[in-house]
């Protein structure tokens, strides 16, 4: 016996989804629905709304009717750029070229090299 449910995905994985339904159960999409219906979980998943399940147990299929149903975000779509805030991105980076010693790499370089050459120990091309 199957029960109507609604939910949201939560998250799209390689065994299937995670859905939380609207009373706050955890369930689980099945691989083999999520691959039928992989636009249907991915924008549900990115627009964050709610779709509606056939329920049996612990699992969660997509209702038929709601396959083919367009999803409108229930959010405005986020801005991608922030000029005042790239611009305090900006001075900060400036402020901290003055804290760098001049007659040494940057620190960023510097650890990039630590990184470097402790990665070759780990390879086995470290030269003695």
């Amino acid at each position: 016996m199957s029960e109507r449910v609604r939910g949201n995905v939560i998250n799209v994985h390689a065994l299937g989804a995670a859905v939380r339904l609207e009373d706050g159960r955890l369930v689980a999409a099945p691989l083999s629905d999520v691959n039928r219906h992989r636009a249907a979980y991915a924008r549900a998943l990115g627009h964050r709304v709610p779709l509606t399940f056939d329920l049996v147990g612990r699992s969660a299929s997509l209702a038929a009717s709601q396959v083919d149903e367009s999803i409108v975000p229930s959010e405005p779509v986020p801005r991608l750029s922030d000029p005042a805030f790239e611009a305090q991105i900006a001075a900060y980076l400036k402020q901290t070229e003055e804290w760098a010693p001049t007659d040494r790499p940057q620190p960023f370089e510097r650890h990039l090299f630590r990184k470097r050459a402790r990665a070759k120990q780990f390879r086995g091309d470290a030269t003695p």
